[in-house]
């Protein structure tokens, strides 16, 4: 899955502060395909940012708070359950604005371009001898 920037961008926006930010990277690298939810332990995102299972659970239900992000507990017997499953449709939602501006920002910039380029018309490009240094002498 690719990553989008605009959440790098826009993490401040969106209420984001670093710890989250590593947490949803570190979720999105387990998410291969659209039907298949990314689903690793909280000890696992734990160990590999560097912080306590107990701090990756209390962001994850922040951010579950926040509505940016939904867990679907998976339990298998009453004993014990699987990992959960991680969605990212509030993440999603709430992040298309800004990616929305910046696309139609990239848009006014590229007819902007384009204009400027139909008045002044393309430079004439010249091919330019350089001589050698024999011919220096």
């Amino acid at each position: 899955m690719a990553f989008p920037s605009i959440l790098l961008e826009k993490q401040k926006a969106l209420g984001l502060d670093a710890i989250d930010m590593n947490i949803i990277m570190h979720l999105a690298s387990y998410w291969w395909t659209a039907e298949n939810k990314p689903h690793p332990k909280k000890s696992t995102i734990a160990e590999a940012i560097g912080v306590t299972p107990r701090t990756v659970q209390r962001r994850i239900a922040a951010l579950e708070k926040a509505g940016l992000i939904r867990r679907e507990e998976r339990r298998v017997t009453k004993e014990g359950s699987l990992p959960n499953l991680y969605h990212f449709d509030g993440l999603i939602k709430e992040a298309t604005p800004f990616a929305m501006e910046k696309i139609e920002i990239r848009q006014q910039r590229k007819e902007e371009d384009e204009r400027r380029i139909k008045r002044k018309g393309r430079p004439e490009l010249k091919l330019v001898k350089t001589s050698t240094p024999d011919e220096l002498e």
